[in-house]
């Protein structure tokens, strides 16, 4: 996660929502992450995994991860994950509405691997604004990380793993907790000075960050090249199950959509088609639920030629305009 300037958000201070959006950008806000963490062991683990994802898992170095899709065979994204090398195994962490379905492709080709997968139960809390850093300090850990990279720390007497997170955004971090020892964690964070943030403020920050989410903004026909999220693949790392495809749309230079902010007048759904001259040329697929500068804002796909803006968009009948991601001039006053 890269820093965002550190001004105050131009949203409605008013509400809730608004003073946490305010904390995300100017201060420390701390929530409970919606993760699991699996660990993966077996002398087969980094083969296996490798050829079931898009990115580099074999070249990964212990302490350090990366962010990946699962793919189908026809090179659509069935998921997303982050993969950590803890030298003698491997962790994946998952977002908890997704990991069954996930675990189920994954284990589905595990035939003759010496791999197994076990659920390790800890906690994820998570912190994420340009002050986590002194807030970190306050408990005594170093936030001295590069992106997706990790290591283990003592607190009052206690094994945690602090990880930094890779929000292009914000600077984040989480911390893997052992089960018991959930709410001392927490309560400290609190007392360090970070603010809990909700769920919509946490969504509405996702969409000003321009990050599209499996099930909402990624379904199951979404190639990963539409999504804007080349971090998540790696053209050198050698056969994966949907390779063939992602090298096939690389090749051809350019999909035919891809994802992207806009603009709205007034409120409209997800789902609401993007027009132009009458004819569907995109989506909108997450919207903000409260505006900023005045301006309603969303994510979702577009069909490439008309990024230039050269024609007019609507939607609902209602002028709109796309916007490159993420929206981060407007959190800057």
């Amino acid at each position: 996660m890269q820093v965002v300037a550190q001004h105050e958000p131009a949203t409605s201070e008013t509400s809730a929502s608004g003073r946490e959006l305010s904390v995300l950008v100017s201060g420390c806000g701390v929530y409970r992450a919606d993760r699991s963490l699996f660990q993966i062991t077996g002398r087969d683990r980094v083969r296996w995994l490798n050829g079931m994802v898009s990115n580099n898992v074999r070249d990964l170095t212990a302490g350090h991860g990366v962010y990946a899709f699962v793919l189908n065979p026809q090179g659509n994204i069935r998921g997303d994950l982050y993969v950590f090398n803890r030298g003698e195994s491997l962790v994946a962490e998952i977002e908890r509405g997704q990991s069954e379905s996930l675990l189920q492709i994954l284990r589905k080709y595990i035939i003759m691997d010496k791999v197994e997968i076990e659920d390790l139960g800890e906690n994820i809390l998570a912190i994420a604004g340009p002050k986590s850093g002194e807030v970190l300090a306050s408990l005594g850990l170093s936030a001295e990380l590069g992106s997706l990279q990790l290591f283990d720390v003592n607190w009052n007497g206690s094994t945690l793993t602090l990880v930094r997170g890779d929000n292009p955004s914000s600077p984040s971090y989480e911390l893997w907790v052992p089960a018991e020892k959930g709410e001392s964690v927490w309560n400290a964070l609190l007392q360090a000075g970070a603010v809990e943030v909700h769920e919509e403020t946490l969504e509405t920050f996702r969409i000003l960050s321009g990050i599209p989410k499996v099930g909402q903004d990624i379904r199951e026909r979404t190639l990963p090249q539409e999504t804007g999220q080349e971090r998540a693949l790696n053209f050198n790392k050698g056969c994966y199950i949907g390779q063939e495809i992602v090298e096939r749309v690389r090749s051809r230079g350019a999909v035919h959509r891809t994802f992207v902010g806009f603009e709205l007048k007034g409120t409209l759904p997800a789902g609401t088609k993007v027009q132009s001259e009458g004819k569907d040329v995109g989506e909108i697929t997450s919207v903000a639920a409260q505006p900023l500068k005045g301006r309603r804002l969303a994510v979702g796909y577009l069909r490439r030629e008309f990024l230039i803006g050269a024609k007019p968009l609507t939607a609902s009948g209602a002028q709109m305009k796309a916007t490159t991601l993420p929206f981060l001039d407007l959190l800057k006053t």
